[in-house]
């Protein structure tokens, strides 16, 4: 049978071999095992297979090297700015070492998070586990059975990508104390996120070092709405700053004192962490780099590399916070200045004037 004209033949193994001027079994090694060649010729290799078309056998590749090419990504909450760009990060690398990506979002729940790693083990060759909600235990046990890295937990003997945000934190209390504010709040995530601890800790202990009153406020699931909720005890509390433990939760602080008509910087002082929004937010939101993407990368090469050790992935990678200053801290308002944090007043349409009817 005659090949239809013009049709190219199916691009195959030993072509990419001849235009990537490496013999066959590199390139298999490029897609099965990355870890086991230099960056400079897995790049090849792969820059040749997405030019030429070729795309490898996963089912004969898995029956072949016990791999199936794929890593499973699992999140509390996709929505998140935070882990959106850290699932970018992660993708973005394992696409470039020759693996694709399977996402689970747990909705911040143990139950699930514990169902996700269990029905995607049979289809994933290890797994990074993004702030998990489970308990030690329950993780050790997912990562007897395939390899697991987890980003900020910080967990002996397993591998994990940690963000230290606690310097910018505190540098943030540093910041506001310079300021004059003297009472503060941090406005944190369930205790049971290891990063919302950890950032507790650091405006406690900076709090202490500058002599201010410092109160904490669980704001729940971190959210938009957690962070507006939270403002009426914040007032309450009588503190003219907060902390919150993301962006999206500041977001929230800073619209509802917009609702009680207050104005920030001026009578109130915000800061954000993870400055992936912080930027876009009016006014501009001072908050801690928390590098996100970074840390995706950072943990599925930690993941892909330990593959080529019998012993799973132990090493630890800490990636250090800085805050970055913008428009949403500022001197701390007079104490009688402060408006009263009740909503304005509403108007409706002006009563005309009798007399200027026509």
């Amino acid at each position: 049978m005659t090949r239809p004209p013009n049709t190219k033949p199916t691009p195959t193994i030993r072509l990419v071999a001849q235009e990537a001027g490496v013999s066959q079994a590199t390139v298999s090694r490029a897609f099965s095992q990355p870890e086991l060649l230099t960056p400079a010729t897995v790049e090849k290799v792969l820059g040749t297979a997405l030019r030429l078309g070729y795309v490898p056998n996963q089912v004969a590749r898995a029956l072949s090297t016990g791999r199936t090419g794929n890593i499973a990504l699992i999140l509390p909450d996709v929505a998140n700015p935070f882990f959106s760009a850290l699932m970018r990060g992660a993708q973005a690398q394992a696409y470039k070492r020759g693996y694709a990506t399977f996402l689970g979002d747990s909705d911040e729940t143990a139950h699930l998070e514990d169902m996700l790693l269990g029905k995607l083990a049979a289809q994933v060759d290890g797994f990074v586990l993004a702030s998990p909600r489970l308990d030690e235990p329950l993780i050790r046990k997912h990562a007897a059975r395939k390899p697991v890295v987890v980003i900020n937990r910080e967990l002996e003997g397993i591998g994990r990508v940690l963000v230290d945000t606690a310097p910018g934190f505190t540098a943030a209390v540093g910041l506001l104390a310079g300021l004059g504010h003297r009472a503060i709040a941090y406005v944190g995530a369930p205790r049971s996120s290891w990063s919302s601890q950890q950032r507790a800790r650091a405006v406690a202990q900076a709090g202490t070092a500058h002599g201010l009153s410092v109160a904490q406020v669980d704001a729940g699931r971190p959210s938009h709405e957690a962070g507006r909720d939270c403002v009426a005890g914040l007032l309450a509390a009588g503190v003219t700053a907060a902390l919150a433990v993301d962006d999206v939760v500041a977001q929230g602080i800073m619209a509802g004192l917009a609702e009680r008509g207050l104005s920030v910087p001026g009578d109130f002082s915000v800061v954000g962490c993870d400055d992936i929004i912080a930027a876009t937010t009016y006014p501009p939101l001072t908050s801690v780099n928390a590098r996100c993407a970074r840390a995706g990368a950072n943990a599925v090469d930690l993941l892909l590399n330990g593959f080529a050790n019998p012993a799973p992935p132990t090493g630890s990678h800490v990636i250090t916070g800085e805050l970055v200053i913008r428009s949403s801290t500022g001197p701390a308002p007079a104490p009688d200045s402060r408006a009263s944090g009740t909503p304005p007043a509403e108007t409706g349409a002006a009563t005309p004037d009798p007399s200027s009817r026509k």
